[in-house]
């Protein structure tokens, strides 16, 4: 034994019961940074935008893979560039907001240039660089992307396998999530820092929907058939049935809740392709959730919501309305969520060391196919994870 993996096994140890997770994995620095080398920044793919916030040639946006800056552009002829948002030269972070459009980039420290293919086109003084110096060599690192149903993935690992290989039997779904085709526009975003570590926001379970939104409750969203998928690595697709809403007459706008689509059978899906990302389409809704770690103790959602690009004026309209009521700051289910979050964090130092998931856990359960009110889903990601991590569990 190493002395590296003696470090890691002294951090935390998993319970004998797999449907136990310690408190500790919630809050260390340590782990966070653990979390960082092995799941961020490993072979692993990571969703970082959709086409449809870069639909024009110049069209950029910056996002983050764990604590690293990237900067997604879209070419002339439609190609997208995924690369390292820092300056080839001292390493200064090229672009700071958030998207926009631009043919080039320019580094403020010593005005070096770039354009939005990553290569450098100019560079003051160059005549005093050394005589090997060539611009070729010394363009924005590129970042390995894989494109599927329009949402862009990326890894930091150029060793990793294909992204099909993570999607597995999610890949349907995934897509069906973003409108079959992925030929979205986006309508907005809606950006939220919640006070609580990634796996928080990340360990959402099928159990709680009817328990702790009010509105599933007034709007008889309780019920409905639903099947969710897990896959090896712990990644998870749920689809739900629409159940017939009852005693929407309270909403002074009753179309909130009024499903337009042509299959109720599955007119929900959640899909987790990734370590920290959410796709949804609830109802008529399209929306992505870029989640992003900030540190141990916090984590950044980006909320994008969708339209499709056949969608006429009264179906952008209504897939606006839906979004920003349902999912917004305020909305029927946005709101209760984020409360949880920061209780669940402020209160990690109580009670038990472990946080447990039971609704769904018995022993004849197939953990790779569960009902839409369960939490096994939970356990099978969390154990990939403490594979991932090389974390040890207490014999039985």
């Amino acid at each position: 034994m190493n002395a590296n993996t003696q470090f890691i096994q002294d951090l935390v140890t998993f319970p004998a019961k797999t449907n136990a997770i310690p408190k500790a994995l919630y809050e260390s620095a340590e782990i966070y940074q653990l979390e960082m080398e092995r799941l961020f920044y490993g072979p692993h793919w990571h969703p970082v935008a959709h086409v449809g916030e870069i639909p024009n040639a110049g069209d950029y946006k910056t996002f983050y893979i764990g604590e690293v800056p990237i900067l997604i552009t879209r070419l002339e002829g439609g190609a997208v560039g995924v690369f390292h948002n820092a300056c080839s030269h001292r390493g200064t972070m090229l672009v700071p907001e958030v998207r926009g459009n631009a043919g080039e980039f320019q580094c403020p420290y010593h005005r070096w240039l770039f354009d939005n293919g990553g290569n450098l086109r100019g560079v003051p003084g160059e005549n005093d660089f050394p005589e090997d110096f060539c611009k070729a060599d010394f363009g924005l690192r590129k970042i390995r992307y894989e494109v599927f149903a329009g949402l862009v993935f990326a890894t930091l690992d150029d060793h990793a396998a294909p992204l099909s290989e993570q999607l597995g039997e999610i890949a349907a779904p995934l897509a069906a999530s973003l409108g079959g085709d992925g030929r979205l526009k986006l309508l907005g975003y809606q950006k939220v820092m919640y006070n609580a570590n990634w796996k928080t926001y990340r360990d959402q379970d099928g159990y709680h929907p009817p328990l702790l939104h009010a509105a599933f409750k007034m709007l008889n969203w309780q019920g409905g058939k639903g099947e969710c998928t897990i896959s090896e690595n712990g990644n998870i697709a749920l689809v739900s049935q629409l159940a017939a809403v009852r005693n929407a007459d309270f909403l002074k706008d009753p179309s909130l809740v009024e499903f337009k689509g042509v299959d109720p059978s599955q007119g929900s899906y959640v899909v987790c392709p990734s370590l920290v990302s959410f796709g949804s389409k609830h109802l008529d809704m399209f929306n992505f959730r870029f989640g992003i770690p900030r540190g141990p103790l916090k984590t950044e959602v980006h909320w994008a919501y969708f339209c499709h690009e056949d969608d006429d004026e009264e179906m952008i309209r209504h897939r606006l309305r839906q979004s920003s009521n349902m999912l917004g700051p305020s909305g029927l289910v946005s709101l209760e969520d984020a409360a949880v979050f920061h209780r669940i964090q402020n209160a990690l130092k109580a009670g038990t060391p472990n946080a447990y998931f039971m609704k769904g856990v018995r022993k004849d359960a197939d953990p790779y196919k569960s009902g839409q009110n369960d939490e096994i889903a939970n356990i099978v990601w969390w154990e990939w994870y403490r594979k991932q991590m090389g974390f040890s569990r207490a014999a039985a």
